[in-house]
């Protein structure tokens, strides 16, 4: 029909920005998915009757957002270890059991979300990306569709309230009530200038050969001294460059037990892990995501689910 080759090729270019607004919302890449594709059902139902008295792009987050809200009506939200308890400063305490029952936050392939998503912009600003997605966790559904579309995405307060059937007053309350929020429970500004590029190049093959090699020396030259390493499923998480190490050290490093692969989530370079398996290949692990401050790693984000390997465009194992 002429009617489904216009709506494809006026509505597609917007699929990108419209997953990383949809993650935003859920914290899960797998639901952001989901709800896009739900979007684009109900936009293509209704595209007959789309006036053009807004633009696309505002009706299509207009859709995207409500179905986000509905779903988050049965939803908790989606944590990181950091949000549910404290960190240890001692390797040898005893480590919690997996929780696959609890909702884990997931990282986003960048690849998935685009280069030109308007959440850049917010994301060089507060340098821990990872950290603003997992912050916005913790407000109400409702604020978190207002502070999204305000203050990531720019739409203005009038468009923001015909988007969610309410007043701009209901609007302007709901974002303050957001910020105030965030600032409680979100990551604060950092002012340190990320590296250069050749620099984070050089970092990140570092870091890859000495946990391959299992070179716990060379890996905690690469670590700040306050690091941090959480590892969703497990709740329990570790603060401060002993901790981590003797973590690493006692339950993590073994020589070729290791293979990583490059990658880029949330904005932050990443692998996909893959573990030695001793039938002669590496099947995939999960992801690690990487929060660089200055010249050294600052938080290493481990997700231990192999679900999220294909997300990323890998495939299952690797050969040895």
């Amino acid at each position: 029909m002429p009617q489904d080759a216009e709506f494809a090729a006026l509505a597609e270019q917007f699929r990108p920005e419209l997953i990383a607004h949809c993650y935003r919302m859920l914290g899960s890449i797998h639901d952001a998915e989901d709800l896009v594709q739900e979007t684009y059902l109900r936009a293509w139902r209704a595209f007959d009757r789309f006036e053009g008295r807004s633009s696309l792009r505002r009706w299509l987050y207009k859709i995207a957002t409500r179905a986000c809200l509905t779903a988050l009506e049965t939803r908790s939200r989606r944590p990181l270890p950091s949000g549910l308890g404290a960190p240890s400063d001692d390797h040898r305490v005893a480590m919690a059991p997996r929780e696959p029952s609890v909702a884990w936050l997931q990282p986003v392939p960048d690849a998935l979300v685009g280069a030109d998503d308007p959440a850049a912009i917010a994301v060089r600003r507060t340098g821990v990306r990872l950290a603003f997605i997992a912050a916005l966790q913790f407000l109400s559904a409702r604020q978190r569709a207002v502070l999204t579309l305000r203050d990531v995405l720019a739409f203005r307060t009038a468009e923001v309230a015909e988007m969610l059937d309410t007043t701009t007053a209901a609007v302007d309350s709901a974002l303050r009530r957001a910020r105030a929020r965030l600032a409680e429970a979100g990551p604060v500004e950092d002012d340190q200038a990320e590296p250069h590029e050749e620099t984070v190049r050089t970092l990140l093959d570092d870091y890859v050969d000495a946990f391959t090699r299992a070179d716990l020396e060379a890996l905690v030259g690469l670590l700040r001294a306050d690091v941090e390493m959480e590892m969703p499923p497990i709740p329990t998480w570790f603060t401060g460059r002993p901790a981590v190490a003797g973590f690493l050290a006692a339950r993590v490093l073994r020589r070729d037990l290791w293979r990583l692969a490059p990658t880029h989530a949330n904005g932050q370079p990443a692998f996909v892990v893959y573990q030695h398996t001793g039938k002669g290949r590496y099947e995939a692990y999960g992801v690690q995501v990487l929060t660089l401050i200055g010249t050294r790693i600052a938080r290493i984000t481990a997700f231990n689910d192999p679900n999220l390997v294909p997300t990323f465009g890998f495939t299952p194992a690797l050969a040895t």
